[in-house]
């Protein structure tokens, strides 16, 4: 179904999240703006948009979360219906090596947004992407939204943030403000940082001959992974909703890094352990060591559930990653 005249503008645009949230949009008719911050890899920048051949269907704008003035100028140009706040720097362990730049992007750059629309555009709904590293050292078996937040990263602390700010103009200024606070979601379109996408580019250089041993950190972390296509969807359900609030988003299963690890091998008929060697530097300072979300009220105000198994992301992202090197793409 088309909605037809709405605008949006996603910040993270050239992210995994943006790029998935951008075809949805697109398939609903909306018209897509990101927020680009231009840096020294602006030649890459767009690979994502590019793999999934949306790239010439977007429109980007100069802009950074840590500059107000940027961000009031882009929403004069665009006038949002919706602000999608996906923009960060996301990647944990690299929040312990860049803490106060984790803090100024991924935290108050949120305060920054949200009171660039309070100025610019206070009819627009405000979602902003909330994290599962806020739990950090859980409180309880099974994490939802009343569960205590714990976190034990910069990273984590810098959500945490942004969190309750997001809370904060909701409650103080009326905003349709929410946030949604998803669990580990992966892809094609991971970064290659990422563990899952590690993985399974290693599990395809493997395969392939390129290399025998794939270095890892900690096998026995549980998280639960879902699929960022799945995840997507839920961000545009919250700001269908008449009220704002805040959701947990997951599948409610999680594994130990050491099974997708095997759900990946095997996958192409190898044996992990065969190919597996453990690193400490790839240990974090402070490891979080489960992770398992409670989804029931996504389930039941959004009517949104995972449609997408471990098993079948897993299988995807192989693929995808042998076709890369088949074909000499990079991501």
């Amino acid at each position: 179904m088309s909605v037809t005249n709405k605008r949006a503008l996603i910040s993270g645009i050239t992210g995994q999240d943006g790029a998935y949230l951008s075809q949805l949009l697109l398939d609903k008719g909306y018209e897509v703006h990101g927020l680009v911050r231009r840096s020294a890899s602006a030649d890459v920048i767009g690979t994502r948009l590019i793999w999934l051949g949306i790239d010439n269907k977007v429109v980007l704008h100069d802009g950074n979360l840590t500059d107000l003035a940027s961000l009031l100028r882009v929403l004069q140009v665009v006038k949002p219906h919706e602000v999608y706040n996906l923009g960060a720097q996301s990647f944990v362990k690299s929040s312990w090596q860049q803490p106060y730049l984790t803090g100024l992007v991924t935290g108050l750059g949120v305060t920054n947004m949200l009171e660039a629309i309070r100025i610019g555009c206070p009819e627009a709904r405000f979602y902003q992407a909330s994290s599962s590293e806020m739990y950090g050292l859980i409180q309880e078996p099974r994490q939802n939204e009343k569960t205590p937040f714990y976190p034990r990263s910069p990273y984590g602390a810098a959500k945490l943030y942004g969190h309750w700010m997001t809370v904060n103009y909701r409650e103080s200024f009326g905003m349709h403000a929410s946030n949604g606070i998803l669990f580990n979601h992966e892809s094609p379109l991971r970064g290659i940082e990422f563990v899952t996408r590690k993985i399974t580019d290693g599990v395809a250089r493997i395969k392939l001959g390129l290399q025998d041993k794939l270095q890892l950190g900690n096998l026995d972390a549980r998280r639960d992974w879902g699929h960022a296509r799945d995840y997507v969807r839920a961000m545009w359900l919250m700001l269908q909703q008449d009220k704002p609030d805040d959701y947990v988003v997951a599948t409610g299963r999680d594994e130990s890094v050491r099974t997708f690890c095997e759900l990946a091998f095997s996958y192409v008929g190898l044996n992990s352990a065969d190919h597996i060697v453990i690193d400490p530097k790839f240990l974090r300072p402070a490891e979080v060591e489960v992770l398992l979300g409670d989804p029931t009220k996504a389930q039941r105000q959004l009517g949104w559930s995972a449609t997408i198994t471990l098993e079948q992301l897993a299988a995807e992202m192989v693929d995808a990653d042998l076709k890369r090197l088949q074909s000499g793409t990079h991501l």
